[in-house]
């Protein structure tokens, strides 16, 4: 992040941050820092962390965290970073992590195929292809020859040849329900049994995210302040979603699709797991532009927004860069992890709002080289 993109200030200026419990978010960072030294590589590659952050990851990973108070936890972020507002505008949406009903064969009533990665999916985060209109494409098919082609979009996975469509994992409802699993970015399918498997990102055909709330806005069919994640699902099964019904050729505008693994990992029971790596925390966590920030740096977010109802409230946490997303663009741009579930879905389909931005960034990189 360029030094002309921020403003230092100091935490006199964000006293709220010392009424947050700082204790709780150590802890979230000190999953980060984990991450961060382990050397593994991301699900999902951002800007690497730099020498001062890799230092300040340490010295977490030296603290007992168990018996951490919360004024050592507050000595520890005001002696380690330093306060940088964002001039940017800021904005922030949420997510959360839906748990679907599911079968693990196909029946009437339960159709819809959640797609494994194919194995000729090739991830190119560090060297994009062109596609047929010249767009940038992060991932791309493996011919039989080798070579490098466009991946198919949303529509031929969903329509196309069957040597195409990817291998199911399991099977959900209809295609809300899937269309809903793939802009989260994760998932419990929930069995009749009572028996439930997480899902975690595995990839996606690398071509760009539209968001079809803002196509149902742009058009008129749904009022801005009446967009909502229950609304949006509402207009698209009104419309139809059955192959070439409107609802389905809607979806179908974002031609990005997301592939799945299912994850019985240790880790994944901690929650759904970020591009960084580890487990998101509800109200904790956030996905940021990966372009533009490491994983791990932690930015106070200041907003007016529902977290715990339908009426807006005041919300002034320090949250932890964990993850990332195709619509995450922009320095003062975040997603907000509110956790897994109807209630948690309910509440993030509702932000959509301003916000104040500042990254804490560590103390010697105190010239802007986020």
């Amino acid at each position: 992040m360029a030094s002309d993109d921020i403003d230092p200030i100091g935490f006199d200026s964000i006293d709220a941050l010392f009424r947050d419990d700082l204790r709780e978010v150590f802890h979230v960072f000190r999953r980060s820092a984990a991450v961060t030294l382990s050397g593994a590589p991301p699900m999902r590659p951002a800007l690497p962390a730099d020498d001062a952050l890799v230092r300040v990851c340490r010295i977490a990973l030296s603290i007992n965290a168990d018996t951490l108070s919360q004024d050592a936890a507050r000595d520890f972020f005001v002696a380690q970073f330093r306060p940088f507002r964002l001039r940017a505008p800021g904005f922030v949406t949420a997510y959360y992590e839906p748990v679907i009903e599911a079968r693990e064969a196909p029946d009437a009533a339960f159709r819809t195929p959640v797609p494994a990665r194919p194995a000729d999916l090739v991830t190119l985060n560090e060297t994009p292809i062109r596609g047929e209109a010249g767009e940038t494409l992060t991932s791309a098919r493996r011919r039989a020859d080798g070579g490098l082609e466009p991946y198919p979009d949303r529509r031929a996975l969903e329509e196309g040849p069957l040597d195409i469509r990817p291998k199911p994992i399991a099977f959900v409802r209809d295609r809300v329900e899937l269309f809903l699993i793939q802009v989260q970015g994760s998932a419990r399918l929930r069995f009749p049994d009572g028996r439930e498997l997480p899902l975690t990102y595995d990839g996606r055909n690398g071509r760009p995210y539209t968001s079809i709330g803002r196509l149902l806005v742009e058009r008129g069919r749904v009022p801005q302040s009446e967009m909502s994640l229950d609304r949006l699902k509402a207009e698209i099964r009104a419309l139809g979603q059955e192959e070439g019904e409107p609802g389905a050729r809607l979806m179908q505008e974002n031609r990005s699709y997301v592939f799945f693994r299912a994850d019985r990992s240790p880790e994944r029971r901690d929650g759904p797991i970020g591009g960084e790596g580890c487990a998101l925390t509800p109200l904790r966590s956030i996905a940021v532009d990966r372009s533009l920030w490491s994983y791990g740096l932690p930015f106070w977010i200041g907003a007016t927004l529902p977290r715990r109802g339908a009426t807006p409230e005041p919300f002034e946490r320090l949250m932890i860069a964990q993850d990332t997303g195709s619509a995450i663009l922009g320095p003062a741009r975040a997603d907000l992890f509110f956790g897994a579930g109807d209630e948690a879905g309910a509440l993030a389909g509702l932000v959509r709002h301003g916000a104040e931005f500042t990254v804490l960034l560590p103390r010697a990189a105190e010239r802007g080289d986020g």
